[in-house]
């Protein structure tokens, strides 16, 4: 793969080879379940912010809106690290490492934290598109139609010509085998 302008000497080809779709879809299933622990732990640990008030029913009860937004961009907040981290300087996530994969610019150097970020917030795309796709549909009572936009970014590798998932195509990075 060549970047920037072949005549020039920076431009370079990283001899990695993609790493094969089959691997990286076992690789994402992986990373559901760390992405799952992750959910858990901080999860429990905003549990007393959304906690019944004093004297309220013991019975099981949906928190304030307010602790539930808190909570999700707790989440959020804590997955982004957790992944901005483990893709930056040249370090790979445990199923990365498992599954003999790194990510790499599309000239082959190491992620650095403003790709890493973007990478991350484009992997949001599909959910995000789905959530507003709910919101618009859910009037008209067709609001589970807009399940399928979620994984518009895990889909894309059907219609891309380089097989690269939407975030890795926007985020101009490579899963390549290590």
């Amino acid at each position: 793969m060549r970047v920037a302008d072949p005549a020039s000497p920076a431009a370079t080809v990283d001899p990695r080879p993609n790493a094969p779709l089959a691997r990286r879809y076992l690789a994402l299933g992986y990373e559901g379940l760390l992405l799952a622990a992750i959910v858990l732990v901080v999860g429990f640990l905003t549990i007393p912010l959304a906690a019944p008030s004093a004297g309220a029913a013991p019975a099981l009860a949906v928190p304030p809106l307010a602790a539930r937004v808190l909570s999700a961009c707790l989440v959020f907040s804590a997955a982004g690290l957790y992944f901005v981290w483990s893709w930056t300087g040249g370090r790979r996530t445990l199923p990365m490492k498992t599954w003999a994969m790194a990510l790499a610019r599309a000239d082959g150097s190491p992620v650095d934290g403003k790709t890493a970020v973007l990478r991350y917030a484009a992997a949001w795309l599909g959910p995000a598109a789905a959530l507003v796709a709910h919101a618009a549909l859910s009037p008209a009572g067709l609001g589970a139609h807009a399940l399928w936009l979620a994984a518009l970014g895990y889909l894309w590798p059907v219609v891309d010509p380089d097989r690269q998932f939407l975030h890795d195509r926007i985020a101009g990075t490579r899963i390549v085998t290590a």
